[in-house]
């Protein structure tokens, strides 16, 4: 009888492993939406013609990396990752390379924001924006 369980001990560890295989697969998609629309404001925020939109579309950046905990978030402006997770920073723990890439990106947009000229607050928005979408 043993000897039967040993043989069950390989499919037990597959079926253990199988959903935490696809919570890291829900985690990683919740993150990467987080990013790409962090990274789509960013973008917004480089084309906008005005300091006041700039800056509004870099406090969407701000709330996606941070998420409604964070503390930096801002609840009188939009929050565009709402839903999809609790902020892409929060979501990558334990990915050490995405949440420095993550890091820098929420630095380079509050950068921006504290901005007085729309210039450079757009440069600090395109650095934003390369950082977000390096891989």
């Amino acid at each position: 009888m043993a000897k039967n369980g040993v043989h069950l001990l390989p499919a037990l560890a597959l079926a253990l492993m199988f959903p935490l295989a696809a919570q890291a697969a829900e985690v990683n998609a919740a993150v990467s939406k987080q990013i790409a629309t962090a990274s789509a404001h960013a973008g917004m925020a480089m084309g906008a013609a005005d300091l006041k939109m700039t800056h509004t579309h870099l406090h969407h950046v701000v709330n996606c990396l941070e998420g409604p905990s964070g503390e930096s978030f801002d609840s009188d402006a939009a929050d565009p990752c709402k839903g999809m997770g609790q902020g892409a920073i929060v979501d990558a723990k334990g990915d050490a390379a995405t949440e420095a890439r993550l890091q820098m990106a929420l630095t380079e947009a509050k950068q921006g924001l504290a901005a007085t000229t729309l210039d450079a607050a757009h440069a600090d928005a395109q650095k934003a924006m390369n950082t977000l979408q390096q891989k």
